[in-house]
């Protein structure tokens, strides 16, 4: 391991211990992980003996849940799941692609992350055999989005109301729940309302996911340090790709000149 890959290591145990934290993340989807990068982060989560989620690039994306169960994946999450036929894809999709054992071993989620998700909760919550989807995320920068709102209003009493509203079809169904989209220090009231109406299970920034707490007197010290471990993160990648980038200069540069003894 470099020596980046070493702090981030270190930082996530830290976290680990002092703030609950349980489960590194990457995406197939919006982030566009590559399958070395998955595998590279995957490596640091095991080293710090966390969990790792994959969100996967849609509701039947096969190749990406093959993906998901060669690597090891502790979770895997459906983004943009709008509408009960796509829950039903999904579930078929889990059913006949992930042996029995598989399926015992990781947790399997959806997103609920547009005003039309939210209208169709719940037809969504009512497929059959949605009893092997047991979490429920509420992404909340595509909720903003979708409703004609700005990322600044993602905090507002409206994306609120209808983030709880989601957790109590949620905590009807059994199912766990999870706050993500846009979660830095300003989002910690936000956070504690749910938790105290006894909606909410986790949070999550971009890589990393937190049990939510019982007191919030360090969260912030918490949310910044999750910060702190992406920044690391993308600094080792842009290390890693830029040396790829470079490898082939000096023979690039001989066979150049070669050419040029032939001209």
């Amino acid at each position: 391991m470099n020596t980046l890959e070493i702090k981030m290591v270190e930082l996530l145990k830290k976290m680990k211990r002092s703030f609950g934290v349980v489960d590194v993340k990457t995406e197939f989807e919006a982030e566009a992980a590559r399958i070395e990068e998955v595998m590279r982060l995957k490596d640091i989560a095991d080293r710090a003996d966390l969990g790792m989620i994959l969100k996967i690039g849609g509701a039947e994306a096969i190749t990406d849940m093959f993906e998901a169960q060669h690597i090891g994946m502790s979770g895997l999450i459906a983004p943009m799941v709008e509408s009960g036929y796509a829950m039903s894809k999904f579930i078929a999709a889990v059913n006949n692609y992930f042996p029995a054992d598989a399926r015992q071993k990781i947790t399997f989620g959806v997103n609920i992350e547009t005003n039309l998700a939210y209208q169709n909760l719940g037809d969504i919550l009512g497929q059959k055999g949605i009893e092997i989807i047991r979490k429920v995320t509420v992404g909340r920068v595509d909720m903003t989005g979708s409703l004609g709102l700005g990322r600044d209003d993602i905090n507002c009493d409206r994306i609120y109301q209808i983030t709880e509203d989601i957790f109590r079809q949620a905590k009807k169904n059994k199912k766990i729940t999870t706050l993500g989209g846009g979660i830095a220090v300003e989002a910690v009231p936000f956070i504690r309302k749910l938790s105290a109406q006894k909606l909410l299970d986790f949070f999550e920034t971009r890589k990393i996911v937190f049990k939510t707490p019982k007191k919030f007197n360090r969260m912030k010290e918490a949310v910044v340090l999750a910060n702190r471990f992406e920044l690391l993160w993308l600094e080792n990648k842009k290390n890693y790709y830029g040396r790829i980038f470079q490898e082939d200069d000096k023979r690039i540069q001989m066979l150049k000149t070669r050419i040029k003894l032939f001209k």
